[in-house]
């Protein structure tokens, strides 16, 4: 799994900025995120969050203003809020969520970007496309290129950004305090998002993948910060007309069943790609390639438009041998050209080309080993000449082969959100190993049930677990 954190997008706001500055307006942003990552699909928790935003907005400088929210189908631990009054949360970051009152310190945070006119007002100093391609690219999940814009944002914070950061807080402080929260529910938001850093840290130092590091304004407990802790202070202090609790209960009625993760089930089939449940294999034909299975010989066939070149692959029984030794030997072919070892998922495969004869073209010839099976592509084109432009085509395919996941087996079905009840036996060592986790998986079920780094549940508690 891969982690961001909402702060650290938070940041990100700052730098969006209005039209009038050269930067992407929020139309622009609007559409390449939907076209990048794209919507939740799950209408009645889209319009509980709908409901959230509009009572925030209500109580806000910006009343009657219309505000356009989107819940987006990422993993990542993700929320911001950009120019033209747009917020955006992750459904990735309700994973971390425990109750209605901390989701509403999220939105009132983003909700407090845009009121106390940190979107409109700071310029993109990095011009707006760039950084609008930076923004999409760490939405969506690329490591390398949000580490890269990382790096600017927290430079930011040497000056303004700490202090709208505060701003931000103290104005959400102000709304949920108007609305009857406790305000004191942003600060257990933020203390979980510590711990997840903090967890973290601890995994890279064990040798664990590298992972995004916290935004930096809080370098102790967000419980410790001076600054913050006034600003909700100065919130309580607010006249509410109505209590509310924390809304546990309602929470948890609108995240069951909340994809964790990735959600392989909303991902479209490739129409270039093939796919052989039976074999468990599949691989990607070329963009805009058509391609057919003659179930009589097992053979599928994909073809560039007009038939000018085509990619066959057929499954044969395997041999001891090595993938050389079966194209040179069970296979009968006496000289391959630029022959080298492939190796497409980490298999064993072997690649050259055939010269043709007798004034026929080229021929790319590949085999792959999986399992009990050796898989045999031959790329053909219709003339000599063309064979070098789609030689490499040919390669880029063959080089997709890869076994079918156990999730595409099973229709690509996501892990989800479930809430049961603790009995006096339960502890998150025994879930973890009922629910097959590693111990770093088992310290993210503490963390997101509020028992990072030790403890254990009460019996007659909800527990939040994730399972298929």
């Amino acid at each position: 799994m891969r982690y961001s954190f909402w702060k650290a997008l938070a940041i990100s706001s700052l730098l969006l900025s209005a039209s009038t500055f050269g930067g992407p307006g929020g139309e622009e942003i609007h559409a390449e995120t939907m076209a990048s990552i794209g919507a939740y699909d799950d209408p009645e928790l889209t319009a509980y969050l709908e409901e959230l935003v509009n009572e925030i907005v209500s109580v806000s400088e910006m009343a009657g203003k219309e505000f356009t929210f989107t819940l987006l189908d990422s993993g990542n631990i993700n929320a911001f809020a950009t120019a033209d009054n747009y917020v955006y949360m992750n459904r990735g970051l309700l994973n971390y969520v425990s109750n209605e009152a901390q989701l509403v310190s999220v939105l009132a945070h983003e909700v407090g970007h845009i009121t106390q006119k940190h979107v409109d007002l700071m310029p993109v100093a990095a011009g707006g496309a760039r950084f609008l391609s930076w923004l999409v690219a760490s939405l969506s999940g690329s490591q390398e290129v949000y580490q890269a814009g990382m790096a600017y944002a927290n430079s930011l914070l040497k000056g303004h950004g700490r202090d709208n950061e505060l701003q931000a807080d103290e104005a959400g402080a102000r709304y949920m305090s108007k609305l009857g929260y406790d305000p004191d529910q942003m600060l257990e938001m933020l203390g979980t998002m510590k711990n997840l850093e903090n967890l973290e840290k601890e995994r890279a130092a064990q040798g664990g993948a590298p992972r995004r590091s916290y935004h930096g304004i809080f370098a102790s407990h967000p419980r410790n910060d001076m600054r913050l802790r006034s600003a909700v202070s100065k919130a309580k202090t607010n006249e509410s007309p109505a209590t509310r609790d924390s809304g546990d209960a309602r929470y948890r009625q609108m995240t069951e069943g909340l994809v964790w993760g990735e959600n392989f089930k909303e991902k479209d089939q490739k129409p270039e790609r093939y796919s052989d449940m039976a074999l468990r294999v599949r691989f990607d034909y070329p963009d805009g390639w058509t391609h057919s299975k003659d179930n009589q010989t097992g053979t599928v066939t994909g073809e560039a438009e007009g038939g000018k070149a085509r990619l066959g692959m057929k499954p044969h029984p395997r041999t001891p041998q090595t993938p050389e030794e079966y194209l040179y030997n069970y296979l009968d072919i006496s000289h391959l050209q630029d022959s080298r070892e492939i190796n497409p998922a980490r298999l064993k495969g072997f690649t050259g080309i055939l010269p043709g004869q007798d004034g026929n073209p080229d021929q790319r010839i590949a085999v792959v080993f999986y399992k009990l099976n050796a898989y045999l592509f031959t790329g053909e084109v219709a003339q000599q000449e063309s064979f070098g432009e789609f030689d490499g085509k040919f390669l880029e395919s063959i080089n997709t082969f890869r076994p079918v996941s156990s999730r595409e087996i099973e229709g690509q079905k996501p892990e989800t959100i479930h809430y049961v009840k603790a009995t006096g036996a339960t502890t998150f060592e025994a879930l973890g190993e009922h629910l097959k986790l590693d111990p770093y998986e088992v310290q993210i079920l503490r963390l997101i049930n509020g028992y990072y780094p030790a403890g254990e549940p009460h019996p007659g508690e909800w527990i939040r677990i994730y399972r298929q």
